[in-house]
């Protein structure tokens, strides 16, 4: 019809003909983009791109409220960017879960990512073949098998926290802290000497802890959103020193393990492993040590974090703790201490311990992913490009799965005959193919110390100082503020200290 008009093809007629086409492009892009706006879910406002999408203090509770404003599903637009919320248990089964295969990336992390870790930091690592070099790196030494590998260690360990309790029960979060880390070492480098709260290495381990999590804290860095920051002169020296001490804290360690091996004095780690077999898993000196930092960062910081909401849970319920002292004393006896071997007799004790992480969850915002296409969830959809956040404390309020949601109660994991619930989960590891490869050694850690606290102490609060249970820092893992806990022991001293000072087998 265009050359009918203007008659022989010219270069006018080529303008005609190539501006149609690009309006037809143009045209169709913007409508299957109105499209695709109509179809997000219901959301607060838009915000220009310069305004923060996500709330900058106590972001899990003001989710919430959108959540229960706006549905199981949420949208937070800023500017053309589009961020997803899911609150709901359900939502998050069918989009985190069964679209999984969508969200295994993560969203660009310029600061935490980029300048921070310079893109060895397997929790922020974008899909692709670096990815899943790391992962199945990762995973040999973390699946279930290798887990229970472990457990003298966490054995050892545990009993080593209810000494420290015995004699400093005023820090009572520094043990479980030192828990963590002195597990952490040995697996992932076979450190066998003794470790304790005020050694160097785990001061230097806290401090790169709490320069991630602030880093990482959704909103806390201009860069995210302004990427040309990054250039600009001084922009990035806190970054860059950051990353120049974390690195040279995991090459050390790296370094030690390599030196013991050639001394034919290293014993089994995870460090001992890759470098056994470099040739499989193909990792740079920087991808290896980072890969390490991961079980020695993250991995100590998540474990100390839920021994420490077990014992405010316990402590803050004094009913549930003694059905549960019950339970361990029929199954257990005060003959011997609990061992690995009771786990799956001791139903109640499971319940305690999912319930306690659902009542205070330690990664209430949950992290990012990243959706690779569109996802059509009920008529609604998550575009290709969006941020996807299962955030943990919303979904974990779910009225309809976890009645009262606030009310501390461990029978909603059971059944009507007393059997640990396998079909009720709260996500606590996160979702689908990103889901924490620590979860395995993480349950065995929490298992062992509930076990351990419960069958050696009656916890109470002070009644001169009672526990706020609310409060927590706003970080991306969630630690509760100082607090204090009355211990109780259920045996004689003297023979408690007997039993513990045992070495596992």
């Amino acid at each position: 019809m265009i050359l009918d008009i203007i008659g022989e093809p010219s270069w006018l007629g080529c303008v005609v003909a190539a501006t149609s086409v690009l309006v037809l492009v143009y045209g169709t892009r913007w409508l299957s983009n109105a499209r695709k706006h109509a179809l997000l879910p219901p959301g607060p406002p838009a915000r220009w791109f310069w305004q923060k999408a996500l709330p900058s203090a106590n972001f899990p509770r003001a989710v919430e409220a959108l959540v229960s404003e706006y549905g199981p599903v949420i949208s937070l637009r800023q500017g053309s960017h589009v961020t997803i919320v899911i609150g709901r248990v359900q939502a998050a089964w069918e989009i985190m879960e069964k679209e999984a295969g969508a969200l295994v990336d993560r969203p660009r992390f310029i600061a935490a990512g980029e300048i921070l870790s310079r893109g060895n930091r397997i929790l922020v690592q974008r899909s692709g073949e670096r990815f899943r070099r790391l992962r199945y790196a990762i995973n040999t030494h973390l699946q279930p098998k290798a887990a229970e590998t472990y457990q003298s260690i966490q054995m050892e360990n545990a009993q080593g926290v209810i000494l420290d309790i015995l004699d400093d029960p005023k820090n009572h979060q520094l043990h479980a802290r030192r828990y963590a880390t002195s597990v952490v070492l040995r697996i992932a480098y076979g450190k066998s000497t003794p470790t304790s709260v005020n050694d160097q290495e785990v001061v230097r381990v806290q401090k790169v802890i709490r320069n991630f999590q602030a880093v990482i804290h959704p909103g806390a860095y201009l860069v995210e959103r302004i990427p040309v920051l990054r250039y600009f002169p001084g922009y990035t020296k806190d970054l860059d020193r950051w990353h120049n001490e974390e690195l040279q804290l995991y090459t050390e360690q790296v370094d030690r393990v390599k030196s013991d091996i050639a001394m034919n004095t290293a014993g089994p780690s995870f460090v001992k492993s890759l470098l056994e077999n470099s040739d499989t898993h193909q990792l740079s000196p920087d991808e290896l040590a980072y890969l390490a930092g991961a079980l020695f960062g993250a991995g100590s910081d998540t474990t100390a974090a839920a021994i420490t909401v077990l014992i405010m849970a316990a402590a803050c319920h004094p009913e549930v703790q003694t059905r549960v002292q019950e339970e361990i004393d029929t199954v257990v006896g005060r003959e011997r201490l609990p061992s690995f071997n009771d786990e799956d007799i001791l139903p109640r004790l499971r319940a305690f311990a999912h319930e306690a992480l659902r009542w205070r969850p330690i990664t209430p915002i949950g992290l990012p992913h990243r959706a690779t296409r569109d996802i059509i969830w009920r008529d609604q959809c998550i575009p290709e490009g969006a941020t996807v956040f299962g955030n943990h404390w919303a979904i974990t309020r779910d009225p309809d799965v976890f009645p009262d949601p606030e009310t501390f109660d461990p029978q909603r994991w059971l059944t009507k005959d007393g059997a640990f619930r396998e079909d009720l989960r709260a996500f606590t590891y996160g979702f689908g193919r990103r889901v924490c490869p620590g979860q395995h050694v993480a349950n065995r850690s929490i298992y062992i110390n509930l076990a351990l606290l419960l069958w050696s102490f009656r916890l109470a609060q002070n009644p001169a100082a009672p526990i706020d249970t609310s409060a927590f820092g706003d970080g991306v893992i969630a630690h509760a503020a100082p607090f204090e806990v009355v211990f109780t022991p259920r045996t004689e001293e003297k023979v408690l200290r007997g039993m513990l000072e045992k070495v596992a087998v």
